[in-house]
């Protein structure tokens, strides 16, 4: 009990409090920086734009190349060589003219795949008596030659169509025209400014997503003849440009950030709006000669090789 008493005497002081004070609410006398150097002011806003890397993909597979081409027609021989026969009188009645042309287009399928003599070219093939005499009878045969892999637009460099270069991707380029200033100087480097290629451009608006700046982007530009997709809300690059001399006015912005778009075109075609002079359907090479070298450098690695 003596325990007890003593560890209520000695631990009171645990609960013990002092008087409450008013809190003083009056601010703090404001103290010089130790330096004498005013505080920083935050930097101005960059100027936010949106451009669009419109994409037609290729609407042509590959031309293989002559290692390709060996390999596929080794692997169409063994294939054909190991496969089991086709039942032909299971689907054609003997002696009918669909069982003569199914022999001699296989005759044709063999010759190709292992030269003449072999498979049903053998003279012990059954139909190996058919004749091109006895297609006459179907009529006319079905032309079987591919549609040439070269369009006019490449003979004639049109680089305005969409069906040129099929086999690789199309890339969208504009040119601009600036606004017009009163400033000679100004006025000068705008008409500079105006040759320069560049993909789709224009300035967000107040209020305004990227994403759906990007969308104004096409429609201003490029009008709305196109059916298009822009893959995502995400910017997949950011290019910065800076003034060539620094701006006299401290408080005006600095740079500007441009945020580019992908998207791909799935029918129709541009239809430039007023402040666009020329366009051009362009792949990754070509792009390289046409645009300014550091732009090239920001945007090079957002297009396909290919």
């Amino acid at each position: 009990m003596s325990t007890l008493c003593w560890r209520a005497t000695h631990s009171r002081h645990i609960f013990r409090r002092g008087l409450a004070t008013e809190v003083s609410t009056s601010p703090p006398a404001t103290q010089a920086h130790p330096t004498g150097n005013p505080k920083r002011t935050p930097p101005p806003r960059p100027n936010l734009h949106t451009a669009v890397i419109l994409n037609r993909s290729p609407i042509l597979t590959r031309t293989p190349t002559s290692f390709e081409r060996a390999y596929y027609a080794y692997q169409a021989r063994v294939q054909r060589a190991l496969h089991n026969p086709f039942s032909h009188d299971f689907y054609f009645k003997p002696g009918s003219l669909l069982e003569s042309k199914f022999n001699l287009e296989e005759r044709k399928r063999d010759r190709k795949a292992f030269g003449p003599g072999f498979g049903a070219d053998h003279p012990l093939a059954p139909g190996a008596g058919v004749t091109a005499q006895d297609l006459k009878k179907f009529g006319r045969d079905e032309d079987e030659t591919p549609a040439p892999r070269v369009h006019a637009s490449d003979a004639s460099g049109d680089v305005k169509s969409l069906d040129r270069k099929g086999q690789r991707n199309l890339y969208l380029l504009i040119q601009q025209q600036r606004a017009e200033s009163t400033d000679a100087a100004a006025a000068a480097a705008a008409a500079a400014a105006s040759t320069v290629w560049k993909f789709p451009e224009i300035a967000v608006s107040a209020n305004e997503l990227l994403h759906e700046s990007a969308a104004r982007d096409l429609k201003e530009l490029c009008g709305e003849a196109m059916d298009t997709w822009i893959v995502g809300r995400n910017p997949i690059g950011l290019y910065e440009v800076h003034p060539a001399t620094p701006l006299a006015d401290p408080a005006a912005p600095q740079k500007t950030c441009v945020f580019f778009f992908k998207a791909h075109i799935m029918a129709g075609q541009v239809k430039p709006g007023k402040s666009v002079t020329d366009f051009a359907w362009l792949t990754k090479k070509e792009i390289a000669k046409r645009v300014d070298e550091r732009y090239w450098d920001g945007i090079k690695d957002m297009l396909s090789d290919f």
